[in-house]
């Protein structure tokens, strides 16, 4: 059918789609109550029906008098007021009657008796009194066309005597979920279903962009049944935005939806996540085709929808906050596409230093702990280690310069120490951990790009755990925060069925490894050496997890018979546990960062009780030298 896909870069496809839905179009307007208008945009002027205030009025507690009978007051010369006479008692907001032109303040007043007063300071005329008219004239303009009402504005338009006002109507968005494998979050998934939440992404983001969304059923992947939905959706929306299906599967339908109601501008983008996207319309409404995997689609929501919608609305798109960063590691790219790749921060050092995290298009937790977005341009194939970057901000940089950056070896532990970090601060310190393994955690404290480095790093010639491989790669001082003392060893399904003992019963089983350079990798290459068992020996030596828990939790579904782990992870999944050795988990840092505020934060956490009770009902872990520095040259 000639569909899919072009591979038109954005810019030039946001400029073209704008074009081609004539998005300037004016919009349709209500009359609402001033009192629900908030945030609304208003189609034309708001004029006072009433000054403010509509009576001179006065500013004080005191007196109203003539101020012609004051002038001669002063500090030789005291006058007596008579009340009635000279004079009449107000308090704030009383009119002032025609025959007098100024107040006095109470505190000005001088032996008050029960029908004079005395002054010895004369009154300027008008002084003290708020005129007709101070703050808005009948008949002035309180807010112009095409102003987004502000709760400042509510309030001048009623105290103007407005009651209605004509606004845009809001710009509605239909959100479409399809997909036969789609459940709702309130039902129990089986095996083949996925949890719908991308409405929910979107919903949040369009109430970001200023528009109303509408999310409608999830939708069977069925022409006809979606076809339906979208053509509800048209009915009560001004732009609809059909989630998944925009591919080229046999049961991709979004592309000939479009094309058979409406008209497809553009199928296939130059940016990697979300090159699937379908920009179309029908009945002159925009209508979005959204690739499924959610960190594909927030790209294109983010990339295409919001200045769709922000132009509709008669609003400008934001830049995003920037910064600049140096980048810890290489980042390959391709000619072929815009790419945006998320990245944790941290300010060492006085600068920032950008730390790429995961880039799978389905995983949308990347986006719950990136902290920024680099965009490498299309025209570039990557971006080299040491390199300087902009990047887009995903957080506030309050919140980014309060991160100590922790890169290294996974426990869960360090998931606790983040937790309690962020009650101690009520919010304000974080802990933000990337699971690269412990001997990359050691480079990362060498090349300067973390606070800390979780390590566990096994010399097999001394069987001593992280000193030797920090004299061996280390120049500089150091020291090694003692954190904990955790048992490692095989993890197995419950009850054992395998009837595995030791590392001599890992053959003729399906096992899974952990990542080149982490602690337990080096430790399990050490007993598979000791016990003479070649690696090609071990079935799954090969496949490879970043986490204990991923590990644990593929032994628990059945994809593996056994791995190498803590025994924490096991206790955690109800699985079985064969001990091997004790090791000995540290935090490794440069010894002029124990002095600053980041480590003084951690140390205060770990040794709070509500850490230490959290770490010891977890088992598996010795505490007995938690929060010992030791100074290492």
């Amino acid at each position: 059918m000639g569909k899919y896909l072009s591979n038109i870069p954005l810019q030039e496809g946001i400029e073209k789609y704008c074009k081609f839905l004539d998005i300037n179009k004016v919009r349709d307007t209500e009359y609402i109550d001033v009192e629900k208008s908030l945030n609304r945009m208003s189609s034309e002027a708001i004029y006072a029906n009433l000054s403010a205030p509509f009576y001179n009025c006065s500013a004080m507690d005191g007196i109203a008098v003539k101020a012609e009978s004051t002038f001669l007051a002063n500090e030789q010369n005291m006058i007596t007021l008579e009340e009635s006479k000279d004079y009449i008692v107000v308090d704030t907001g009383d009119p002032i009657p025609k025959e007098f032109d100024a107040v006095i303040m109470v505190e000005d007043l001088l032996e008050k008796e029960d029908n004079s007063v005395k002054i010895i300071k004369p009154a300027i005329p008008w002084q003290h009194i708020r005129c007709l008219g101070e703050d808005v004239v009948e008949k002035e303009m309180i807010i112009p066309s095409f102003h987004t009402i502000r709760p400042q504005d509510i309030g001048s338009m009623i105290s103007g005597k407005i009651d209605k006002i004509q606004v845009f109507k809001e710009f509605k968005v239909g959100i479409i979920p399809t997909g036969t494998e789609l459940i709702d979050r309130h039902e129990t998934p089986k095996i083949g279903d996925i949890i719908e939440f991308n409405s929910r992404l979107f919903e949040g983001l369009i109430l970001e962009y200023e528009a109303v969304p509408i999310i409608y059923p999830i939708v069977e992947d069925n022409y006809e049944k979606i076809k339906t939905s979208v053509l509800r959706a048209l009915e009560e929306c001004d732009m609809v935005l059909i989630n998944a299906g925009s591919s080229q599967g046999r049961e991709d339908f979004t592309y000939d939806i479009i094309e058979e109601l409406g008209e497809v501008c553009i199928h296939g983008l130059a940016i990697k996540p979300g090159k699937p996207a379908i920009l179309g319309k029908i009945n002159n409404k925009a209508v979005v085709g959204i690739p499924g995997y959610p960190v594909s689609a927030w790209v294109v929501m983010e990339n295409i929808v919001k200045p769709v919608i922000r132009k509709s609305i008669y609003k400008e798109v934001k830049e995003k906050e920037k910064i600049e960063a140096t980048l810890s590691k290489r980042v390959m790219s391709t000619l072929k596409y815009e790419e945006f790749v998320r990245v944790k921060l941290g300010l060492i050092n006085n600068k920032y230093v950008a730390t790429p995290i995961k880039r799978g298009a389905g995983t949308i937790t990347t986006l719950v702990n990136a902290d920024g977005v680099i965009r490498i341009s299309q025209n570039v194939e990557g971006i080299n280690e040491g390199e300087k970057v902009d990047i887009e901000l995903l957080k506030d940089i309050s919140e980014i310069n309060n991160t100590i950056i922790s890169i290294g070896s996974h426990d869960i532990v360090m998931d606790i120490i983040n937790d309690e970090l962020i009650k101690e601060s009520f919010g304000k310190v974080h802990l933000s951990s990337t699971h690269v393994g412990s001997f990359q955690g050691l480079l990362s404290i060498i090349k300067g790009e973390s606070h800390i480095a979780p390590i566990h790093l096994f010399d097999v010639e001394s069987e001593t755990y992280n000193i030797p491989f920090i004299n061996k790669y280390l120049e500089e001082d150091v020291a090694l925060i003692k954190l904990v003392k955790r048992t490692q060893g095989i993890i197995v399904k419950k009850g054992n069925p395998l009837n595995i003992k030791s590392v001599n019963d890992l053959i003729n089983v399906r096992y899974i490894n952990r990542q080149k350079g982490s602690g337990t990798r080096i430790l399990f290459d050490y007993l598979l050496k000791k016990n003479n068992i070649n690696k090609d020996d071990i079935n799954g030596y090969e496949r490879e997890e970043f986490t204990h828990m991923s590990l644990a939790k593929a032994i628990e579904n059945g994809d593996a018979d056994c791995g190498l782990g803590v025994y924490s992870a096991a206790h955690i999944f109800d699985l079985d546990f064969i001990p091997i050795c004790e090791e000995e988990y540290d935090l490794l840092l440069k010894k002029d960062m124990l002095n600053s505020k980041y480590i003084n934060s951690l140390l205060s956490t770990i040794n709070k009780e509500s850490f230490i009770n959290k770490v010891k009902s977890l088992g598996g872990y010795n505490l007995e030298n938690m929060g010992e520095v030791v100074y290492i040259k």
